[in-house]
């Protein structure tokens, strides 16, 4: 009798899994692969809680070893607006053309889902990075532990919520440049200087 049950269980088991595949199967091929589509709900509960699971506990439980100060808090402003503003925006919004383009979307770190993590949890994703999302890791590959840059970076975070306009405005001016916004500065530099370059014309005819 004992042996029929095993037998009904396995047999509930693999047909579970089967379905289980067949209906991921089809819902990948019915959606793609496109980054576009916008995460279901489903997707995004189970992106957290195993963003949640994949942290250890010792480094959920860890505490922020780097004190807090307007010095601290203000390095980490200027680290946040190289590193990761091109992402997740001067004021942690995600509002990018990158951020809304990666699958799933770079999250708006003010919002309730970061900010309730613990300072050892968000330190840990910004050391190791979320596989198979846009998340890189930005701790050295052999330190076991997150560094003093991204435990100031906590608290950077942490204060994303009550940022002020005055900030993003300085924010603004440590956002890493491209080769073209750097060449127009440096146009309107020049042309303020009254040291114009010839007209494209005249250097073709100097040729």
């Amino acid at each position: 009798m004992k042996r029929v049950k095993i037998k009904y269980v396995v047999l509930f088991v693999l047909l579970t899994g089967l379905s289980v595949t067949a209906g991921t199967g089809w819902y990948v091929l019915s959606r793609g692969f496109s980054a576009r589509i916008p995460p279901t709900s489903a997707e995004a509960f189970v992106a957290r809680h195993v963003r949640l699971l994949a942290t250890p506990r010792a480094a959920k439980e860890a505490r922020n070893p780097v004190a807090f100060s307007s010095d601290v808090l203000s390095e980490a402003m200027v680290h946040f607006a190289d590193h990761c503003a091109i992402c997740h925006d001067n004021d942690g919004s995600g509002d990018t053309d990158i951020g809304q383009g990666l699958y799933p979307n770079s999250p708006d770190l003010r919002q309730s889902e970061t900010q309730r993590l613990t300072d050892g949890e968000i330190a840990y994703i910004i050391h190791n990075g979320i596989r198979f999302t846009g998340m890189p890791a930005f701790g050295e590959a052999t330190a076991a532990q997150p560094d003093d840059d991204s435990w100031a970076l906590v608290h950077f975070i942490r204060h994303l919520p009550e940022i002020t306009a005055e900030e993003l405005q300085a924010m603004e001016d440590m956002n890493p440049k491209s080769r073209m916004e750097l060449e127009a500065e440096d146009a309107i530099r020049r042309f303020l200087a009254g040291d114009d370059p010839p007209p494209a014309e005249q250097e073709e005819d100097a040729h």
